[in-house]
């Protein structure tokens, strides 16, 4: 079974929708990490500060097929193709350990039933 990770970097509101989305296409676990990000232009606020804005990047590890439907669906839902609210990209994983055993079953069983 081949498996990648997906990675999702989107400002901290889009968050909770990321999830749902995700798991709405069939997506288990995530971890969650807090993140900066800083684009190319710096965003100017009062006092000469600059604020580059509290971001989450959202960590999945899926079955290689269901990560690209996950990341086409968090596409279509937080509307990232004609915006700049965040990233969503996949990387496969060549290998792998500890992954939970009832989460490859279930990638298993989803397999028997599209043949």
């Amino acid at each position: 079974m081949k498996f990648a990770v997906l990675v999702a970097i989107l400002a901290d509101d889009l968050e909770e929708q990321a999830i749902d989305s995700a798991r709405s296409a069939g997506a288990g676990g995530v971890t969650i990490l807090d993140a900066r990000g800083m684009g190319g232009e710096e965003k100017k606020t009062f006092l000469g500060l600059t604020y580059e804005g509290s971001q989450s990047a959202l960590v999945f590890v899926l079955e290689r097929k269901l990560s690209v439907a996950v990341l086409k669906r968090m596409t279509r839902d937080l509307d990232l193709a004609s915006s700049s609210k965040g990233v969503v990209f996949t990387v496969p994983i060549e290998h792998i350990a500890g992954i939970d055993l009832a989460q490859v079953e279930q990638f298993e069983s989803r397999i028997l039933d599209q043949l």
